[in-house]
């Protein structure tokens, strides 16, 4: 089968090899008594963007963080890889370390690999809250059944399919091509909706809700989802309801061709900077709010914090613990092997998504702490040492 696929690109940039603790020590607009931590919102990049510390005094009192220990993370993330790379790490709504090598963390958009899938979630999430307030032509929660709202893939390759809810698209229990089928994640219309003759897109590897198996072909149903549920194509959706209040500037959309039939779609699949990533993790850290506005609802902020179903046996491909799936989110203190997928000093209201290649998003509550990471390549890379390493930076408070 030849694989199609269109990539669109709206803004890139390279930049050379640097690192930074930060640029100054404050930006345009600094916390103070009356303004309260939990009320700074960042401006867009092109117009300040996020508040930076560099003096390791400020670092410590401002942010409650450790100067030293972050100097440690800033080599860490040097030598954890020679992969193009930017990261960065917020706390308390301050941009306390910023390391980039090869990528910008402001304006480079590389692909963000899997940590799209929680992106995906979380506009699934604006979609559904949107329709029960009756603002879209269908109405959608995350117990309906899926394919209620994929014509395309009618007739339904394997009849199982119509009792798979949205939810089990996010949470990796739809049973719809798991990654250890080893079938290829990107394709045509034809090909991830099971009308390709490929037998592991067309049949369910178990019946839903049954068995834990990760999927990136579920992450692209729920973008068609998304385009019935709102009578927009995924991506507008995403830049409308999520990206522009937030005031995310840099972004690119998968898109996928099907034939006649089935048309050209955006999938999932994106690219943005580390900065803009950051924005997303931060929106969800103070609760789905962006300033005075309720952009993703606080309903699904909180139930990311937990399991969103019951499978107990071990994820198919890395037979990983499956309670770490959440709403496309994932739970990373729930790691209980060894080695890079511990959850060894994690706390437990972490939420965090990686991304082949050591592409990671991740907040954490306790702490008022967003880390990202953004490299656009693929492979293995220690995606919980980096949040251990980065909660540990984080000052304990006095007694």
């Amino acid at each position: 089968m030849r694989t199609q696929l269109t990539i669109v690109m709206m803004i890139l940039s390279e930049a050379g090899l640097a690192f930074v603790l930060a640029a100054a020590d404050a930006s345009p607009k600094t916390a103070d008594s009356s303004d309260g931590v939990r009320d700074y919102f960042p401006p867009p990049e092109s117009q300040g963007g996020w508040r930076v510390l560099a003096a390791p005094e400020a670092i410590r009192r401002d942010a409650g963080m450790d100067p030293a220990k972050l100097d440690e993370l800033r080599q860490w993330l040097l030598d954890s890889d020679d992969r193009p790379f930017a990261a960065v790490v917020i706390c308390r709504g301050h941009l306390v370390l910023e390391v980039e090598r090869g990528n910008s963390a402001a304006s480079d958009t590389r692909r963000v690999a899997s940590v799209s899938k929680a992106v995906c979630a979380t506009v699934l999430a604006i979609a559904s809250e949107q329709s029960r307030q009756g603002v879209t032509p269908r109405r959608m929660t995350f117990d309906d059944p899926a394919f209620d709202f994929i014509p395309w893939a009618q007739p339904l390759s394997d009849a199982r399919k119509a009792r798979i809810t949205v939810r089990q698209l996010f949470n990796h229990t739809s049973g719809i091509c798991p990654e250890a089928t080893g079938a290829p994640n990107d394709g045509s219309w034809e090909y991830l909706l099971g009308h390709s003759g490929d037998p592991r897109t067309a049949n369910l590897a178990f019946e839903p809700g049954t068995a834990c198996g990760y999927s990136s072909h579920a992450l692209a149903h729920a973008a068609l989802v998304c385009e019935t549920v709102t009578g927009k194509p995924y991506d507008q959706f995403a830049v409308e309801a999520l990206f522009k209040p937030l005031g995310i500037e840099h972004w690119w959309f998968q898109y996928y061709e099907g034939g006649e039939k089935i048309g050209r779609h955006p999938s999932h699949g994106l690219g943005m900077p580390a900065r803009d990533l950051a924005r997303i993790a931060y929106c969800l850290l103070r609760g789905g709010r962006w300033g005075d506005r309720q952009v993703v609802p606080r309903w699904f902020v909180d139930e990311t914090g937990a399991p969103t179903h019951t499978v107990t046996s071990p994820e198919l491909r890395w037979q990983l613990n499956p309670q770490v799936f959440s709403h496309g989110w994932e739970l990373p203190a729930r790691h209980r092997g060894g080695g890079d997928r511990s959850g060894a000093g994690i706390p437990a209201d972490a939420r965090s998504k990686p991304g082949s290649g050591g592409q990671l998003i991740a907040f954490v509550p306790s702490l008022d702490l967003v880390i990202t990471r953004q490299t656009g390549g693929s492979g293995p890379w220690q995606y919980e040492e980096y949040l251990r390493r980065a909660c540990a930076a984080v000052v304990p408070p006095l007694p």
